[in-house]
This record gives C-alpha cells, structure tokens and sequence, in this order.
C-alpha cells in the first residue's frame, strides 16, 4: 500500500486559528497585557503553549495580532465614522462607537487600546509602545479628516484640525476609562453629547 501521507502535527485536531484569536483577543481586553498570563490566555483559548506559540509566536506577537483583530472588528468604528459626510458626523459617530463598543454587555467594559498596557511593566514596555503608537495613529487619521473638513468649507477656516481630533479622541479615551469603571451607557450618552454641543472649537 506504500506509506500514506499524513496531514501537518503541531495542532490539536479541530484547532480553530480564528476562534483562538478571538478568544485571546477578550482576554487582553478584559484583563490587559500583563494581567493576561499564558496560563489564562491558553485555557481560553482551549490550546496548549506550544500550540499557542507555534501560531502566533509569543505572548507579544499574539497581543498584536490581537489588537490587528480589535481594530478591525470592535474597534472598526474609527474607519466607518472618518466616511461621514460631515465633520460634526464624524465626532458623533466616534463617540457613539466609542460608548457602544465600551459598553456591549457580550465583551469586556472599556477598551483594548487604552487598558491593554495600563499596568504593564519593564516587560511590557514594548507593548506600550505599540499601543501609544495605535491611539496616535487614530489621533492623526482623525486630524487629517478634519484638516479635510476645514479645506472643503464644512468647518470654519480659524479651525485646529490637530486640537480638535486631540479633543475627540481625548473624550473617546476618558469614555472608555468610565466604561470600564462602571458607568453606564446613558450617561456616557448625555456626557458625549453636552460635549459636542458647541461644535466646533474655534
């Protein structure tokens, strides 16, 4: 019959890439970088560490592709809220997805990008320097579609594109902190509207 060729070993069978990562993902939300031990990511992830390693590389390695899936699932209100016609709309629907995503009752209260390195030390330094770079970048996306908004006439030309995108995601920041300290989605609500009710700084 000759030697039959066998599939990849490494991977338990049933092994879901995917499924894992999700799982992974939830646990850095919930508990941050540091907080977040091999032991429990691998127990939520139903994968032993070699498996884990072997697919995703390291704790760091994972944590970003983590954040990769955050960005883009959770997280993906940014890029939908930067396509609204106005720059008033794009503040709004920011905060909006800042207060739904922080505040889904399914997922962990506050956000990966702000409490994923609170707590981390020494080790983590290269983690907080990812997640530092991943709000700036969200701060300059915003600002270039500000800058966008006051070229077209749609804000006042005395307008600082770079003030107000620090203003918006300041507040986005300081609602997913309150989130994740309990405060409920109403009164997020009525904050992030009183907050937007001079539109815009001048």
């Amino acid at each position: 019959m000759g030697n039959r060729q066998s599939g990849p070993i490494g991977r338990p069978r049933g092994f879901d890439a995917d499924e894992a990562l999700e799982r992974a993902m939830l646990v850095f939300w919930e508990h941050g970088y540091e907080g977040a031990s091999l032991a429990i990511l691998t127990k939520a992830m139903g994968i032993s560490t070699t498996s884990m390693y072997a697919a995703f590389g390291n704790k760091e390695e994972l944590f970003r592709k983590a954040l990769e899936r955050y960005t883009e699932g959770p997280g993906g209100y940014l890029s939908r809220a930067l396509d609204e016609p106005t720059a008033l709309g794009v503040a709004t629907a920011i905060l909006t997805g800042t207060i739904r995503t922080t505040t889904r009752p399914a997922h962990p209260p506050g956000c990966l990008g702000v409490q994923g390195a609170l707590a981390a030390g020494d080790s983590g330094q290269a983690v907080r320097d990812l997640l530092t770079a991943w709000r700036n970048n969200g701060c300059a996306r915003l600002r270039q579609r500000f800058q966008r908004a006051v070229d077209e006439g749609d804000l006042p030309p005395q307008t600082d594109p770079g003030l107000l995108a620090r203003y918006v995601t300041t507040l986005a920041f300081g609602i997913a902190v309150q989130a994740a300290s309990g405060i409920g989605r109403d009164e997020l609500q009525t904050m992030a509207d009183a907050a937007l009710r001079n539109w815009p700084l001048t």
